[in-house]
C-alpha cells in the first residue's frame, strides 16, 4: 500500500491554504495536481507524460516513472484506444480514490473489480456520459451497512477523483505544433 496520507471524507479541519479535505503539510488527493517544486530546490521535477509514435496509428504512452501503455485504434489487437484510456482513467481514479474507505470497511485484501460503460452521443464523435461500477463482495454487511458504505464511497469519489471532477466540470485543451528535428541526418 502507498504511504501517501489519504484525506477522510469527514468535515475538513484543514488549515487555510490546504487542499480541501487534506490537512496542511500533506499531499493532495492526486499528487499530479501538487504545486511544482520551488526553483532552486532538490525536489523531483514535474512528472513527464508523452506518447511516442511506433507505427501507423500506433503510439506507446510513457511516463517519467517508467510505465508504458500501447495505444492505437479501437479495432487493433493488443492496444488501448484513446477512448478506452479515458474510460479506464475514470474507473481507476474512482477505485483508487475510494480504496481507503473500502479498506477501512472490508479489510486490506478485499477483492474488487471496477468497470465503466460509455454512452456515446449519436452522430457526434464524443461521449455523453459514463457509468462506473465497483463490484465488491459485501456479503458480510447488512443492508444498512451496504447503504452507508455506498453513500460514503460516492461522496469520497465525488471529492477525490480528479478525473471525474475534471469531466464533470468540463475542461478545455490546447494543441501546439512544435518543430524539433528527430532524425540524425549526418
Amino acid at each position: 500500500m502507498d504511504a501517501t496520507p489519504h484525506p477522510t471524507d469527514e468535515p475538513s479541519t484543514a488549515e487555510p491554504g490546504a487542499t480541501a479535505g487534506t490537512p496542511a503539510g500533506t499531499a493532495p488527493a492526486d499528487p499530479e495536481l501538487a504545486d511544482p517544486a520551488p526553483a532552486g530546490t532538490d525536489a523531483a521535477p514535474a512528472r513527464a507524460l508523452w506518447g511516442e509514435r511506433t507505427g501507423v496509428r500506433q503510439y506507446t504512452g510513457r511516463n517519467g516513472r517508467g510505465a508504458e501503455v500501447l495505444i492505437g485504434p479501437g479495432d487493433a489487437e493488443g492496444v488501448f484506444s484513446p477512448g478506452e484510456l479515458l474510460q479506464l482513467a475514470l474507473a481507476a481514479c474512482t477505485a483508487l480514490s475510494t480504496d481507503h474507505v473500502l479498506r477501512g470497511r472490508l479489510g486490506d485484501d478485499f477483492p474488487a473489480v471496477v468497470g465503466v460503460s460509455p454512452h456515446p452521443v449519436d452522430g457526434e464523435n464524443r461521449y455523453g456520459s459514463f457509468d462506473v461500477e465497483l463490484v465488491l463482495d459485501l456479503a458480510d454487511l447488512d443492508d444498512e451497512q451496504r447503504a452507508k458504505l455506498a453513500e460514503r464511497v460516492e461522496r469520497t469519489a465525488g471529492r477525490q477523483c480528479t478525473v471525474a471532477r475534471t469531466l464533470d466540470a468540463g475542461t478545455s485543451h490546447e494543441l501546439a505544433i512544435t518543430h524539433e528535428p528527430m532524425t540524425d541526418e549526418s
